[in-house]
């Protein structure tokens, strides 16, 4: 299993990002997706995640502005992320809870990371 993490770049602050990340490879089921960031200096953390029943997370801090998204046909997540701010500025790297197979465990995977630059 491999997952694609895309859509990162340099925007300015109050701008938006659209982060795209594809799973390939055997997957029988994904149980959770989801964006996490790491800025220099600091832990890995989670940014919004969503449940195979459509249940989201976010951030305290990007609630409001950010929003995740999937299509579950494409075995494809989305971070649309708006009124983008300084603080933002991270690696961020897509993640995803899944089976293989129908007779695997859940089993975590991670993205390569895509670096979001936010200027003020």
């Amino acid at each position: 299993v491999q997952l694609q993490a895309s859509g990162g770049g340099l925007v300015q602050a109050g701008g938006s990002l659209r982060l795209s990340c594809a799973a390939s490879g055997s997957i029988f089921s994904i149980t959770r997706m989801g964006w996490y960031r790491q800025a220099p200096g600091k832990q890995r953390e989670l940014v919004a995640a969503v449940l195979s029943g459509d249940t989201t997370t976010y951030e305290d801090s990007v609630k409001g502005r950010f929003t995740i998204s999937r299509d579950n046909t494409k075995n494809t997540w989305y971070l649309q992320m708006n009124s983008l701010k300084p603080e933002d500025a991270a690696v961020y790297y897509c993640n995803a809870l899944l089976r293989s197979t129908i007779r695997d465990t859940l089993r975590n995977y991670w993205g390569q990371g895509t670096l979001v630059t936010v200027s003020s």
